[in-house]
């Protein structure tokens, strides 16, 4: 009889080792099934965040009207920007034009107490300037014809007082 009493206490100590176990599976697959769980929230967000990742960039580069709205904007205000300088490049050379105009015309003013002619242009006067004086010292007879517009090398200077576009650079040479 001592042995049937062991033989359920080996029983009753098996059965409580297979609970035990059992206990301890279960609880290990609860565990393993909530990392799957966490694993798989873990990458459907991943794949989610990519997807919007891969919508944003399609969107973006294949935008086109928005594109180039965006471009033609863009255009539009370089192109003001151009016309603003442009105008004030405009009124300054006008001004500048203007300035020119009065210092020279101020300039023949003054040279004319030095020379007979009011409106010569500068390379004129300084050229009437020098016969002068040379006439004075009384050099030879070439230095004392005068120089006529078509002659020489000023030939291509414009007439002193047409300043409509501005001075040509040859005029002040």
């Amino acid at each position: 009889m001592a042995q049937q009493r062991a033989l359920p206490q080996s029983k009753e100590t098996l059965l409580q080792s297979y609970n035990k176990r059992l206990k301890d599976d279960i609880k290990s697959i609860m565990d393993n099934f909530t990392e799957i769980i966490k694993t798989a929230k873990v990458r459907a967000g991943e794949s989610l965040m990519k997807l919007v990742s891969d919508l944003k960039q399609f969107l973006i580069l294949n935008d086109f009207p928005s594109v180039n709205e965006a471009i033609d904007q863009r255009n539009q205000q370089l192109r003001a920007l151009q016309e603003e300088c442009d105008r004030k490049l405009i009124t300054l050379r006008d001004e500048i034009s203007i300035d020119l105009y009065e210092l020279e015309e101020e300039y023949y003013s003054s040279s004319s107490s030095l020379c007979e002619a009011n409106d010569l242009p500068l390379c004129e006067a300084y050229g009437r300037l020098d016969l002068d004086t040379d006439s004075a010292d009384g050099l030879s007879a070439p230095l004392l014809a005068s120089p006529e517009p078509s002659a020489g090398p000023l030939q291509a200077a414009a007439p002193a007082h047409s300043h409509a576009g501005g001075p040509s650079p040859t005029e002040h040479a």
